[in-house]
């Protein structure tokens, strides 16, 4: 057994398979929501903006995470500030409807965070020696 990915033990398993699911939908809808923002729903140019290239280094941990990497979502729990930072930049100084899909887009940072830290934290969990065990 590798190291990097232990096996969850039965008692925490819906939980990391939760937090699992919950991760890669929050960085698909993330992907989805900063393609659909800079091509369609709020460009800064018409036609669309060069802006839309931001989704691409969220599609790298895609893998990762589909391979239950624990690494990946360690850096993607680092990587998901920088699109955090720019939804509070970007809710404070854009207009309608920029500000309300960059209220979105710190949602979703949030909620991928918070998925990430749960599945790090009850993976490790689960994997450590029970102390009570001979």
């Amino acid at each position: 057994m590798n190291p990097a990915s232990p096996a969850p033990l039965p008692a925490a398993a819906p939980l990391v398979d939760g937090a699992r699911r919950v991760a890669v939908a929050s960085l698909l809808a993330l992907i989805a929501l900063c393609l659909a923002w800079e091509l369609f729903l709020a460009p800064l140019r018409p036609g669309g903006s060069w802006l839309a290239l931001k989704a691409l280094p969220l599609c790298i941990p895609l893998a990762g995470f589909l391979k239950n990497r624990m690494y990946t979502y360690r850096w993607v729990s680092l990587l998901v500030w920088l699109y955090f930072t720019e939804g509070v930049v970007r809710a404070w100084s854009d207009r309608a409807p920029g500000n309300w899909l960059a209220l979105l887009e710190i949602l979703l940072c949030l909620v991928l965070f918070t998925a990430c830290t749960v599945h790090i934290r009850m993976r490790l969990r689960s994997a450590r020696p029970d102390a009570s065990a001979p």
